[in-house]
């Protein structure tokens, strides 16, 4: 790789950087907690559960969190939707 090209490919990932950050400002509140809910969702399929044992506070807050807004398991990834 060439000294220019090196250059290029660095402004290319920089450019990336900054559409994803303007991207994540603009994201709502409620999309970026069904961000969170679909990781939270994914744990089992991950293998993750094993390694949260010392995160039963997160879980339960969270828990408490998805109650409050109503929310179920079986609507948390439907854009826009509540139950």
């Amino acid at each position: 790789m060439t000294r220019d090209e090196l250059l290029a490919y660095k402004l290319r990932w920089r450019l990336v950087e900054a559409r994803e950050i303007g991207e994540l400002r603009a994201a709502s509140p409620e999309h970026k907690l069904r961000q969170v809910a679909a990781l939270m969702a994914s744990v089992d399929a991950m293998g993750w559960r094993d390694g949260l044992a010392d995160d039963l506070p997160v879980w339960n807050t969270w828990q408490r969190l998805r109650e409050r807004l109503g929310w179920s398991s079986s609507t948390m990834f439907r854009s826009g939707t509540k139950s």
